[in-house]
């Protein structure tokens, strides 16, 4: 399977597999006739978007597109990046519900999580393909450790990627606060530390996984 088919099926997989998601939020809502749990499309359409970023951002790279256009892409895509493994962190909203089993409920979170989480780790591994080799893990690090900032502000702050647009002075005033007193915030630290670790344990085993198979692609367009 060359790269552009395996491509196409890891989109197509994620697309079945979010219109799947979307299936058990619309059974629940059909079952209970509550509107709850529709925010979970919502956010899954969220991390969709780092994940087209860094399609086009990939594509761009190989194409020859001009550095300033690459750089804008990348700075968008890691601006967005956060959303995808953010919904890990609805499970806060799992509760027992006397309108829906709450394994079902449990379920559905399951599925939006995993597959928001693949979102933005297969995005992470697209613009770690199209940057230069020695920038890689650097780009790979900065990402992990920034997404997880910002899955601390979308949970505990409730700001989230519009606000680098919309509020941009309430976000400079947060980072002066922290770089004033960086370890005033014992939450933040937990939380950043923690995410990112797992985040980096994860994303490692999609990069084993997903590395040898282009590797060996691109051998054979070389030649060798």
């Amino acid at each position: 399977m060359n790269l552009s088919a395996r491509r196409t099926a890891v989109v197509v997989s994620l697309g079945l597999a979010s219109l799947g998601c979307c299936g058990l939020v619309l059974v629940r809502n059909l079952y209970t006739g509550n509107p709850n749990f529709r925010y979970l499309i919502w956010n899954l359409f969220l991390a969709w978007v780092p994940f087209v970023l860094a399609l086009l951002f990939y594509d761009g790279q190989r194409r020859g597109m001009r550095a300033a256009g690459l750089a804008a892409l990348g700075a968008l895509w890691l601006v967005f990046f956060p959303n995808a493994p953010y919904i890990v962190t609805d499970f806060v909203h799992l509760s027992r519900d006397s309108l829906s089993p709450l394994w079902f409920d449990g379920l559905t979170i399951s599925a939006f999580a995993a597959t928001g989480l693949l979102l933005g780790l297969g995005s992470l591994y697209l613009v770690q393909s199209a940057v230069r080799r020695e920038l890689g893990w650097l780009v790979v690090s900065a990402a992990l450790l920034l997404g997880s900032v910002g899955i601390y502000l979308g949970r505990f702050v409730r700001l989230n990627s519009w606000d680098f647009f919309t509020n941009p002075h309430y976000l400079a005033y947060l980072v002066r606060l922290r770089l004033a007193d960086p370890f005033g915030n014992p939450k933040l630290i937990a939380v950043v530390v923690t995410s990112t670790l797992m985040l980096g344990a994860a994303y490692l085993l999609v990069y084993a996984v997903a590395a040898p198979s282009l590797r060996l692609e691109l051998d054979r367009r070389r030649g060798r």
